[in-house]
């Protein structure tokens, strides 16, 4: 894969080249600084920012049965510490938001967090998470780790296109999730090759992405709160992991519709 590939399909989503990451995998490293009022505001990110570009067929077949299933394989940066942390992190957070979007639909949301893990070990961990939940979606929260090890960019690629196919094979949709973003650790690790890599694949393999890192840069750099100056207040990791839970669930229920508008159009 060419660097003038992965350019071009960079500029096909719009989205700029960003570089640098939270620099916590045993556990989400918070940000400090005031958070605007009234609190449903600081979930916003612009148009475009967070949306599904491709039908979830998976999903939307789940919800008509009323019952959605859902995976998310991932990191340490899923998880918050403390005794009501995995009630507050962003699965239990996405699971809450998108059962009261989809009233009538039983929603579970199960997370496989390990830290430190690089794509391809994550991928080794898909078989059996599938055969043991047959989830509709599947959610792969990576990157962090490989660019940490310095992973050969394009084994990180072999290994999500390897995971993507072992996804789809076993009948489950998918959002890839890139790293997070702070303006702190960009000059020490350089994970621009890795966030092109995954912006690449999913473009390539019609897979819906949710830019977790240019969500937190945006709103670091509209004020929203600072990623400059770390802090590991509990309320403040809440509070993001609430955001995210809520913007999976605008991202998962657009992909469900896109396939509902496909087959009347078809109809």
């Amino acid at each position: 894969m060419t660097g003038a590939v992965v350019a071009r399909a960079v500029l096909r989503r719009a989205l700029p080249v960003l570089a640098g990451l939270l620099p916590a995998l045993a556990g989400l490293w918070l940000v400090g600084g005031a958070w605007a009022e009234p609190e449903a505001a600081l979930c916003q990110v612009p148009d475009g920012l967070v949306q599904a570009d491709f039908p979830m067929p998976r999903v939307a077949e789940a919800i008509a049965a009323k019952r959605l299933d859902i995976a998310v394989l991932g990191s340490a940066s899923s998880a918050l510490g403390g005794p009501a942390g995995s009630g507050k992190s962003y699965p239990a957070r996405f699971e809450a938001a998108l059962a009261a979007e989809l009233p009538g639909v039983t929603v579970r949301v199960t997370p496989y967090a390990k830290a430190r893990q690089s794509a391809a070990e994550m991928e080794r961990e898909i078989a059996p998470v599938l055969a043991a939940q047959k989830p509709a979606l599947v959610i792969w929260q990576t990157g962090t780790a490989d660019a940490i090890r310095g992973i050969d960019p394009e084994d990180f690629r072999v290994a999500l296109e390897d995971g993507v196919a072992s996804l789809r094979a076993g009948g489950a949709d998918i959002v890839l999730m890139n790293m997070q973003f702070s303006p702190r650790t960009e000059s020490m690790i350089a994970v621009s090759a890795y966030a092109d890599v995954m912006r690449f694949v999913a473009l390539q393999h019609a897979v819906n992405l949710f830019d977790r890192f240019a969500v937190m840069k945006h709103w670091n750099e509209t004020g929203v709160f600072d990623l400059n100056a770390a802090t590991k207040k509990m309320d403040m990791a809440e509070r993001v992991h609430d955001c995210f839970g809520r913007l999976l669930t605008r991202l998962v229920t657009e992909g469900a519709a896109l396939t509902t508008q496909g087959e009347k159009t078809n109809d």
